[in-house]
């Protein structure tokens, strides 16, 4: 454990654990603690991690801030994981999440040319096709289904690969290498988790690669066509091959991880409290506020960072430039401060609940954060409609264990109850 830095932590006893037993079941508890006793806290695993609504959101939409990790201290890395990336071109840094403005506003301004809200809107029609096929599929094979595999898993990654024209070939081998890349989001990796990601990242960019060449010669109506040729109308500049490639492997992770796990939490959180479910089952026009509640009651992506450029006070608390400061977006959206006494509570109804900052805030909130919405206002209501027995058959779900993304690996339920 690494020791608390004078003047940020202020009570030693209070600690963001992610090791502790049961954390990942549920580690709203250790949230409460720490956004009471210890809001702006240096973590045990280094930097330095917010709690509070107030904080999170002011933070976040702090322009003088940066998310390219060239601007942070580096952090000790053991010498095996070391000399696993030794030499390897980090294609993350081209994306968009993780460069500043200039860089980042070009770089938006070219992908959500072709990624726009009327665009998702569209796709409508076939996210209902998708959600219906796959509850067919789980009706006629039994009376049992795992949400996760069969509906939320494979729902997200259809519709990306459809929006960018992808071939159907390596479809699974493609949802395989985005779910072992995500691992490298987390500040605390393990030695194969590094090499698994790894080996994934290689076999992702070499068939994106490929895509985009086939797409070169053979351009079609699809989001990758048009972002092979799309063009700054200031500047005439397109994407290097570089940017392109960075930025598709972008849209297929983040487009189909948060998804997932919105999916998955949200049906387990209904099913966890039957009378919402009963709501949610008996009025439609509480399709897209209860989607904005349940992305607040148990956030897909659980920290967002940010690394300061100049010596900064958060909350009165100094904090040194060149820091990695994570925001404790699932925290934030638990806050009594902001949510008031029921912030813990589960209410389909809830005024302002699209206020929850599950999707970021300021320049860098997520561009795929409307077509998430999309998903899980069609996937969601559906299924518990379909299926108005649903019931919960794992009393302990498994979970990923992921820091970053809180997601479900597993999520068995009956569907006659």
């Amino acid at each position: 454990m690494l020791p608390y830095a004078p003047g940020v932590s202020t009570t030693p006893t209070v600690a963001f654990n992610p090791f502790e037993p049961g954390f990942f079941d549920d580690p709203y508890a250790q949230y409460a603690l720490l956004r009471t006793h210890d809001p702006v806290h240096h973590t045990p695993i280094g930097p330095v991690a917010l709690f509070r609504y107030e904080d999170v959101f002011t933070l976040l939409r702090d322009p003088t801030l940066s998310v390219d990790e060239r601007n942070a201290e580096p952090f000790p890395v053991p010498e095996d994981v070391a000399a696993l990336v030794e030499g390897r071109e980090d294609f993350g840094q081209l994306t968009m999440l993780n460069r500043d403005p200039p860089d980042h506003d070009r770089l938006r301004r070219l992908v959500s040319r072709v990624f726009t809200p009327r665009r998702i809107e569209q796709l409508r029609p076939r996210v209902t096709e998708l959600v219906d096929a796959a509850l067919d599929a789980a009706a006629a094979s039994g009376v049992e289904m795992d949400v996760v595999a069969q509906l939320a898993f494979p729902l997200p990654f259809q519709v990306i690969s459809d929006m960018l024209g992808m071939p159907e070939a390596d479809g699974a081998h493609m949802r395989d290498w985005s779910h072992t890349m995500t691992k490298m989001l987390d500040p605390i990796v393990a030695y194969d988790d590094v090499e698994a990601a790894l080996h994934a990242s290689d076999s992702m960019l070499a068939h994106v690669r490929a895509a985009i060449a086939w797409k070169r010669r053979e351009p079609a109506d699809d989001l990758l066509s048009a972002l092979v040729s799309v063009a700054d109308d200031r500047t005439g500049e397109q994407l290097s091959e570089d940017e392109l490639v960075a930025q598709v492997v972008l849209l297929y992770i983040a487009g189909h991880e948060t998804t997932v796990n919105l999916i998955g939490n949200g049906v387990l959180a209904l099913l966890r409290h039957p009378g919402e479910l009963a709501r949610l089952r008996d009025d439609p026009s509480l399709d897209a506020n209860a989607i904005e509640e349940l992305l607040r009651y148990d956030s897909p992506v659980q920290f967002s960072r940010r690394i300061t450029t100049r010596d900064v006070e958060i909350a009165g608390v100094p904090v040194p430039a060149r820091t990695f400061v994570m925001t404790c977006l699932a925290s934030a959206n638990r806050d009594r401060a902001k949510w008031g006494p029921t912030a813990d509570d589960l209410d389909l109804g809830r005024d302002g609940a699209s206020q929850h900052v599950s999707f970021g805030s300021g320049v860098h909130y997520c561009l795929g954060a409307a077509l998430a919405r999309l998903e899980g206002q069609v996937a969601i209501p559906r299924l518990v409609r379909r299926f108005p027995e649903l019931t919960l058959l794992d009393e302990q779900p498994v979970w990923g264990g992921r820091i970053v993304l809180r997601g479900l690996d597993r999520l068995r339920v009956s569907l006659a109850g």
